[in-house]
């Protein structure tokens, strides 16, 4: 049987390859939170600490990623997730392997977005995700992004 995470692991690689290169890993997908991991190696910038552009797709991916998961487990399967706008900080480096984390929004701001799209075929969620240093629980990033999701 195949788990979410592998699942979802296999859907980024194959629909968006710079996945792969990254070197990017589903940890976990449990109780609606998402946990992605990117190495400092595939990633590196000329400080060696990881690359903003890297923590930035990290940042964004984990919503995206959240956002199809909780979709498939929703049962709604006739919609395509995009980034409309996003919002990033980078209060710390980080200087090893990242891990990208988003959790579930509110549950009515969740039922609020289901039935806009199931209604009007499009609706927009507000995700917000942090990147920190494996091992750490302090944000080195911290994301805020509206998804849409249309038909």
């Amino acid at each position: 049987m195949i788990t979410d995470s592998h699942y979802l692991e296999s859907v980024l690689h194959s629909d968006i390859p710079l996945t792969r290169e990254m070197g990017l890993q589903v940890l976990d997908w449990q109780q609606q939170t998402l946990r992605l991991q990117l190495p400092l190696a595939a990633n590196v910038n000329h400080k060696s600490t990881m690359f903003g552009g890297s923590l930035y797709c990290a940042a964004v991916l984990v919503g995206w990623g959240w956002l199809h998961l909780r979709l498939r487990e929703a049962g709604i399967e006739d919609g395509h997730i995009v980034i409309q706008e996003g919002q990033i900080s980078y209060p710390l480096p980080v200087t090893g392997a990242a891990i990208a984390v988003c959790e579930a929004p509110d549950e009515k701001v969740w039922e609020r977005f289901v039935a806009t799209f199931q209604r009007r075929g499009r609706a927009r969620l507000n995700l917000h995700t942090r990147v920190c240093n494996a091992g750490s629980e302090e944000a080195a990033v911290q994301f805020s992004g509206q998804y849409v999701l249309h038909r």
